[in-house]
Protein backbone atom coordinates (compact mmCIF):
# COMPACT_ATOMS: atom_id res chain seq x y z
CA UNK A 1 0.00 0.00 0.00
CA UNK A 2 2.74 2.56 0.78
CA UNK A 3 4.74 1.61 -2.27
CA UNK A 4 1.58 2.43 -4.27
CA UNK A 5 1.39 5.97 -2.59
CA UNK A 6 4.79 6.44 -3.07
CA UNK A 7 4.28 5.48 -7.26
CA UNK A 8 0.89 7.67 -7.24
CA UNK A 9 3.05 10.25 -6.11
CA UNK A 10 5.65 10.33 -8.15
CA UNK A 11 3.56 10.48 -10.97
CA UNK A 12 1.83 13.37 -10.14
CA UNK A 13 5.00 15.25 -9.36
CA UNK A 14 6.35 14.24 -13.13
CA UNK A 15 2.77 15.40 -14.67
CA UNK A 16 3.33 19.07 -12.93
CA UNK A 17 7.02 19.02 -14.36
CA UNK A 18 5.90 18.44 -17.22
CA UNK A 19 3.11 20.85 -17.50
CA UNK A 20 5.22 23.65 -16.28
CA UNK A 21 7.66 23.43 -19.11
CA UNK A 22 4.40 24.51 -21.91
CA UNK A 23 4.44 29.08 -22.65
CA UNK A 24 1.64 30.57 -21.64
CA UNK A 25 0.03 32.79 -24.94
CA UNK A 26 -1.86 35.95 -24.44
CA UNK A 27 -2.80 38.05 -27.60
CA UNK A 28 -4.28 40.78 -25.27
CA UNK A 29 -0.85 41.43 -23.73
CA UNK A 30 1.32 40.69 -26.60
CA UNK A 31 -0.73 43.56 -28.70
CA UNK A 32 -0.93 46.22 -26.33
CA UNK A 33 3.34 45.33 -26.00
CA UNK A 34 3.37 46.47 -29.25
CA UNK A 35 1.33 49.17 -29.03
CA UNK A 36 3.35 50.71 -26.34
CA UNK A 37 6.97 49.97 -28.49
CA UNK A 38 5.46 51.70 -31.31
CA UNK A 39 4.78 54.84 -28.83
CA UNK A 40 8.67 54.63 -27.61
CA UNK A 41 9.70 54.43 -31.31
CA UNK A 42 7.07 57.32 -32.35
CA UNK A 43 8.46 60.08 -29.45
CA UNK A 44 11.65 58.97 -29.61
CA UNK A 45 11.36 59.87 -33.65
CA UNK A 46 9.88 63.19 -32.43
CA UNK A 47 12.35 64.03 -30.27
CA UNK A 48 15.30 63.53 -32.78
CA UNK A 49 12.63 66.01 -34.95
CA UNK A 50 13.26 68.34 -32.96
CA UNK A 51 16.50 67.98 -32.09
CA UNK A 52 17.37 68.88 -36.06
CA UNK A 53 14.57 71.63 -35.34
CA UNK A 54 17.31 73.13 -32.99
CA UNK A 55 19.97 72.83 -34.58
CA UNK A 56 18.80 73.93 -37.85
CA UNK A 57 17.81 77.22 -35.77
CA UNK A 58 20.99 77.56 -34.24
CA UNK A 59 22.82 76.93 -38.00
CA UNK A 60 20.72 79.84 -39.11
CA UNK A 61 21.48 82.20 -36.18
CA UNK A 62 25.07 81.42 -35.72
CA UNK A 63 24.67 82.91 -40.25
CA UNK A 64 23.03 85.76 -39.42
CA UNK A 65 25.54 86.19 -36.53
CA UNK A 66 28.17 86.20 -38.80
CA UNK A 67 26.80 88.70 -41.30
CA UNK A 68 25.92 91.10 -38.66
CA UNK A 69 30.10 90.94 -37.63
CA UNK A 70 30.67 91.19 -41.02
CA UNK A 71 28.46 94.46 -42.00
CA UNK A 72 28.44 95.81 -38.59
CA UNK A 73 32.37 94.27 -37.64
CA UNK A 74 33.84 93.70 -34.24
CA UNK A 75 34.24 97.16 -32.48
CA UNK A 76 36.87 95.27 -29.99
CA UNK A 77 39.33 94.58 -32.97
CA UNK A 78 39.06 97.60 -35.00
CA UNK A 79 42.49 99.21 -32.99
CA UNK A 80 44.14 100.94 -36.00
CA UNK A 81 42.24 103.99 -35.73
CA UNK A 82 43.69 107.15 -38.17
CA UNK A 83 44.22 110.13 -36.08
CA UNK A 84 43.35 108.62 -32.54
CA UNK A 85 46.75 108.61 -31.22
CA UNK A 86 47.56 112.39 -32.43
CA UNK A 87 44.06 113.31 -30.92
CA UNK A 88 45.38 112.02 -27.23
CA UNK A 89 48.64 113.46 -27.60
CA UNK A 90 47.03 116.80 -28.10
CA UNK A 91 44.61 116.29 -25.14
CA UNK A 92 47.41 115.41 -23.10
CA UNK A 93 49.44 118.27 -24.17
CA UNK A 94 49.18 121.58 -21.17
CA UNK A 95 50.06 124.47 -24.05
CA UNK A 96 52.57 126.79 -23.45
CA UNK A 97 50.76 129.72 -22.61
CA UNK A 98 51.32 131.37 -19.03
CA UNK A 99 48.80 133.08 -16.86
CA UNK A 100 49.25 136.94 -16.25
CA UNK A 101 50.43 136.56 -12.39
CA UNK A 102 53.70 134.45 -14.00
CA UNK A 103 53.83 136.81 -16.34
CA UNK A 104 54.19 139.83 -13.94
CA UNK A 105 56.15 137.71 -11.97
CA UNK A 106 59.16 137.49 -14.46
CA UNK A 107 58.86 140.94 -15.47
CA UNK A 108 61.71 142.85 -14.93
CA UNK A 109 62.88 146.25 -15.30
CA UNK A 110 65.99 145.82 -16.80
CA UNK A 111 64.78 143.49 -19.47
CA UNK A 112 62.05 146.54 -20.85
CA UNK A 113 65.36 149.10 -21.15
CA UNK A 114 66.69 146.42 -23.29
CA UNK A 115 63.95 145.52 -25.18
CA UNK A 116 63.30 146.34 -28.99
CA UNK A 117 61.00 143.81 -30.56
CA UNK A 118 63.94 142.53 -32.35
CA UNK A 119 64.66 146.32 -33.50
CA UNK A 120 61.36 147.66 -34.72
CA UNK A 121 61.58 149.78 -31.40
CA UNK A 122 64.57 152.24 -29.55
CA UNK A 123 66.47 150.63 -27.42
CA UNK A 124 66.59 153.20 -24.35
CA UNK A 125 69.00 151.81 -22.27
CA UNK A 126 70.15 151.43 -19.05
CA UNK A 127 71.66 154.92 -18.79
CA UNK A 128 71.04 158.24 -20.47
CA UNK A 129 72.95 161.42 -20.92
CA UNK A 130 72.69 164.89 -19.58
CA UNK A 131 72.87 168.07 -21.25
CA UNK A 132 76.19 168.60 -18.82
CA UNK A 133 77.41 165.34 -20.31
CA UNK A 134 76.41 163.36 -16.68
CA UNK A 135 75.70 159.97 -17.12
CA UNK A 136 72.81 159.11 -15.57
CA UNK A 137 71.69 155.61 -14.69
CA UNK A 138 67.97 154.92 -14.87
CA UNK A 139 65.67 153.11 -12.36
CA UNK A 140 65.00 150.18 -13.96
CA UNK A 141 62.32 149.16 -11.17
CA UNK A 142 59.89 152.06 -12.67
CA UNK A 143 59.86 150.00 -15.91
CA UNK A 144 58.37 146.47 -14.74
CA UNK A 145 55.16 147.34 -15.97
CA UNK A 146 56.18 147.88 -19.12
CA UNK A 147 58.23 144.66 -19.00
CA UNK A 148 55.34 142.84 -18.24
CA UNK A 149 53.57 144.00 -21.36
CA UNK A 150 56.74 142.59 -23.63
CA UNK A 151 56.52 139.50 -21.74
CA UNK A 152 52.37 138.86 -22.70
CA UNK A 153 53.77 139.67 -26.02
CA UNK A 154 56.49 137.06 -25.71
CA UNK A 155 54.02 134.98 -24.31
CA UNK A 156 51.42 135.52 -27.11
CA UNK A 157 53.91 134.36 -29.89
CA UNK A 158 54.86 131.41 -28.58
CA UNK A 159 51.42 130.40 -28.00
CA UNK A 160 50.72 131.54 -31.34
CA UNK A 161 53.89 129.16 -32.89
CA UNK A 162 52.61 125.92 -30.82
CA UNK A 163 48.86 126.75 -32.12
CA UNK A 164 50.00 126.78 -35.35
CA UNK A 165 52.50 123.85 -35.14
CA UNK A 166 49.47 121.55 -33.69
CA UNK A 167 46.90 122.93 -36.02
CA UNK A 168 48.74 121.41 -38.99
CA UNK A 169 48.98 118.07 -37.06
CA UNK A 170 45.79 118.43 -36.36
CA UNK A 171 44.77 119.15 -39.84
CA UNK A 172 46.42 116.01 -41.27
CA UNK A 173 44.82 113.75 -38.73
CA UNK A 174 41.45 114.67 -39.71
CA UNK A 175 42.42 114.75 -43.31
CA UNK A 176 43.95 110.95 -43.07
CA UNK A 177 40.99 109.91 -40.77
CA UNK A 178 38.33 111.22 -43.31
CA UNK A 179 40.48 108.99 -45.85
CA UNK A 180 39.58 106.08 -43.73
CA UNK A 181 36.22 106.92 -42.88
CA UNK A 182 35.54 107.26 -46.78
CA UNK A 183 36.55 103.52 -47.67
CA UNK A 184 35.40 101.70 -43.70
CA UNK A 185 33.42 98.64 -44.69
CA UNK A 186 31.75 98.39 -41.01
CA UNK A 187 29.50 100.21 -39.49
CA UNK A 188 31.27 99.62 -36.27
CA UNK A 189 34.37 101.29 -37.66
CA UNK A 190 32.36 104.25 -39.20
CA UNK A 191 31.17 104.70 -35.61
CA UNK A 192 34.62 104.87 -34.06
CA UNK A 193 36.07 106.93 -36.91
CA UNK A 194 33.45 109.39 -36.61
CA UNK A 195 34.14 109.87 -32.98
CA UNK A 196 37.92 110.31 -33.49
CA UNK A 197 36.45 113.17 -35.98
CA UNK A 198 34.72 114.89 -33.89
CA UNK A 199 37.26 114.73 -30.73
CA UNK A 200 39.68 116.40 -33.84
CA UNK A 201 37.67 119.10 -34.92
CA UNK A 202 36.84 119.80 -31.25
CA UNK A 203 40.82 120.04 -30.35
CA UNK A 204 41.09 122.16 -33.33
CA UNK A 205 38.50 124.60 -31.92
CA UNK A 206 40.07 124.27 -28.23
CA UNK A 207 43.44 125.33 -30.03
CA UNK A 208 42.22 129.11 -31.45
CA UNK A 209 41.29 129.41 -28.16
CA UNK A 210 44.27 129.37 -26.18
CA UNK A 211 44.92 132.37 -29.23
CA UNK A 212 42.39 134.16 -27.89
CA UNK A 213 43.33 133.59 -24.34
CA UNK A 214 47.35 134.48 -24.80
CA UNK A 215 46.33 137.67 -26.71
CA UNK A 216 43.32 138.80 -24.00
CA UNK A 217 45.99 138.16 -21.71
CA UNK A 218 48.51 141.03 -23.62
CA UNK A 219 44.89 143.01 -23.41
CA UNK A 220 44.54 142.70 -19.58
CA UNK A 221 48.05 143.74 -19.22
CA UNK A 222 47.77 146.61 -21.29
CA UNK A 223 44.76 148.15 -19.31
CA UNK A 224 46.52 147.73 -16.01
CA UNK A 225 49.82 149.68 -17.58
CA UNK A 226 47.13 152.38 -18.28
CA UNK A 227 45.29 151.87 -15.32
CA UNK A 228 48.40 152.27 -13.17
CA UNK A 229 49.57 155.37 -14.97
CA UNK A 230 46.24 157.38 -14.79
CA UNK A 231 46.33 156.53 -11.11
CA UNK A 232 50.24 157.49 -10.67
CA UNK A 233 48.75 160.87 -12.62
CA UNK A 234 45.87 161.12 -10.31
CA UNK A 235 48.49 160.72 -7.22
CA UNK A 236 50.65 163.32 -8.50
CA UNK A 237 47.87 166.21 -8.84
CA UNK A 238 47.11 165.22 -5.28
CA UNK A 239 50.63 165.45 -4.38
CA UNK A 240 50.90 168.65 -6.28
CA UNK A 241 47.77 170.33 -4.93
CA UNK A 242 49.37 169.30 -1.33
CA UNK A 243 52.79 170.70 -2.24
CA UNK A 244 51.10 173.87 -3.14
CA UNK A 245 48.91 174.59 -0.39
CA UNK A 246 51.98 173.98 2.10
CA UNK A 247 54.16 176.25 0.22
CA UNK A 248 51.21 179.01 0.34
CA UNK A 249 51.14 178.61 4.36
CA UNK A 250 54.98 178.43 4.24
CA UNK A 251 54.71 181.79 2.55
CA UNK A 252 52.28 183.68 4.68
CA UNK A 253 54.15 182.12 7.71
CA UNK A 254 57.07 183.80 6.57
CA UNK A 255 56.31 187.05 4.85
CA UNK A 256 54.30 189.12 7.01
CA UNK A 257 52.60 191.96 5.32
CA UNK A 258 52.43 195.25 7.36
CA UNK A 259 48.92 196.66 7.86
CA UNK A 260 50.49 200.19 8.06
CA UNK A 261 49.53 202.87 5.54
CA UNK A 262 52.39 203.09 3.28
CA UNK A 263 54.33 206.48 4.25
CA UNK A 264 56.07 208.24 0.98
CA UNK A 265 58.40 211.03 1.02
CA UNK A 266 57.58 214.26 0.85
CA UNK A 267 59.32 216.44 -2.12
CA UNK A 268 59.89 220.09 -2.32
CA UNK A 269 58.59 221.92 -5.44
Amino acid sequence: MNRMLIVIAAILLCTASSRAQYVVYDPALHTQTIIDEAQNIAKYVQMIDNQVQQISTLTSQLQQLQQYNKVFGNPSQILNLAGLTGLITDLQDTGVGQAIGQLENVAQGIDALKYDANGLYHNIGETFTTPDGNSVSRAANLYRQFAAVNETTKNFTSVYADVVSRRDSLRQDIATTTEQLRVATTASEVQKLTGVLIGLNAELSATDKELDHAASVSIVQNAENQNDQAKQQQARVEEQKAEFSEGIQKYNNTVKLSSEPALFPETNQ
